[in-house]
């Protein structure tokens, strides 16, 4: 509470001697006696001056007092802020050079601080089990950060692996920023694998793009040569192909030297193996337009030979066609390929088929094989003839089934002599 106004110099809680000397009454909380301290000098002004002046200093730590309880009674701040607080003010009115009621001042206090007492407790366990679980969050960062550390650098995606790296240590800057104090020590402790397996990472990084960045310099060279070696076979036109196709391999085997580089360099390469299969296409154009005559007088030479299959005498056919065939070698190969077997295949049909005819015609005249044919003939007209004396006398009997079978036997025989006779 706020001191009454002093009306005297000797009147509630202060007192001024003749020298100007001010002391305030304080109460003891052990018996309640009262005794006076002397809390300083006004030597330049009246007894009420000296009070007033000790009592606004007073007054302000009382202001100070209000405004704690009223922090307590709102609620914002924590406990341990407010404890603190308290502390700080306790301190500050214990031996006070001011004039008023200190004791009561002292004990609004003491009351502040027993009150967060307990609240404090709660709150440095709640803020113990934060630590705790801030400890655990940021030990899974650092556990990420040493897995990523501990990947086979030839296998890891680098601008993912990148991107990670940089997500986990902005997960570690916001925890730190708003996350609860860690203990110095293991604070440290997690920044240091933390650093560590960052350090790592970034090590791995680098070598992994300057091991890359030579294979590239080493396939760039080889295909630059490659370049060079290709465009050295356009004077060789269509000749230089097979040479090309070689040099095509070794491209394929050079590795890669970067999208960019190896786009450009694909595109110089690329740009002189269409330039010896234009000039191939050039000549086969030529050769086709060269070849209309060719293939229309081998057209006719097909039609005339159309008339061999009519030819029944098969020494005139033969005759016929060799006159065609050395017409058709005369003119010679035609392009495209394409068409020149079309042709070939229609002229080796009618080639084929003559020759079937001579085949057929030869086994047929051939003398033995006509001996042999007399000869069978004869064995099988003899037992014709004997099958019939047979049937006869089965058939004079009324042996229906002796007929039947003899009848079967006699037909089979016949059908083989017609065969043979031709």
């Amino acid at each position: 509470m706020s001191p009454e106004p002093a009306s005297a110099p000797d009147l509630a809680w202060g007192r001024v001697d003749d020298d100007g000397t001010v002391s305030v009454r304080e109460v003891s909380a052990v018996d309640g006696t009262d005794s006076w301290r002397v809390v300083g000098q006004y030597p330049d002004g009246t007894p009420d001056e000296a009070l007033a002046y000790f009592a606004r200093k007073f007054s302000d730590l009382a202001d100070k007092v209000r405004l704690l309880e009223q922090r307590q009674r709102g609620g914002g701040a924590s406990a341990s802020d407010l404890t603190t607080a308290a502390k700080h003010l306790r301190a500050e009115i214990d031996g006070a050079s001011a004039v008023g009621n200190l004791a009561n001042l002292m004990g609004r206090v003491d009351a502040i601080l027993e009150t967060l007492s307990a609240a404090t407790a709660t709150e440095a366990a709640a803020a113990k089990e934060a630590v705790n679980a801030a400890v655990v969050e940021r030990t899974e960062l650092v556990v990420k950060a040493e897995a990523l550390a501990a990947r086979d650098p030839k296998s890891v995606q680098w601008k993912q692996a990148t991107q990670e790296l940089n997500d986990l240590f902005e997960s570690w800057q916001a925890h730190q920023q708003n996350g609860p104090r860690l203990p110095k020590r293991e604070s440290q402790e997690l920044w240091k694998r933390f650093r560590d397996a960052r350090a790592t990472v970034e090590k791995h990084r680098r070598e992994f793009f300057a091991e890359l960045d030579e294979t590239h310099k080493g396939a760039r060279d080889r295909k630059a040569r490659l370049v060079e070696r290709a465009e050295a076979l356009l004077p060789k036109g269509e000749d230089g192909i097979p040479l090309y196709r070689a040099l095509l391999d070794e491209w394929k085997a050079a590795g890669r030297a970067g999208k960019k580089v190896d786009d450009s360099l694909w595109a110089k390469f690329k740009a002189a193996g269409d330039a010896l299969y234009a000039t191939r296409a050039e000549k086969e154009a030529a050769e086709v337009a060269e070849s209309e005559p060719k293939i229309e007088a081998k057209q006719a030479l097909l039609s005339e030979a159309a008339a061999v299959a009519d030819e029944r005498d098969l020494t005139a056919a033969r005759s016929l066609l060799a006159s065609i065939q050395r017409r058709w070698d005369e003119i010679g190969r035609v392009s495209p390929r394409e068409r020149d077997r079309s042709l070939d295949d229609a002229m080796r049909k009618i080639e084929q088929a003559l020759k079937a005819r001579e085949e057929v015609d030869w086994k047929r005249n051939n003398p033995e094989t006509k001996a042999r044919a007399g000869d069978m003939a004869r064995q099988l007209a003899d037992a014709i003839d004997k099958l019939e004396a047979e049937l006869a006398a089965a058939t004079a009997k009324g042996d229906s089934s002796a007929v039947k079978r003899i009848s079967a036997d006699l037909d089979t025989r016949r059908a083989w002599l017609k065969v043979v006779d031709g």
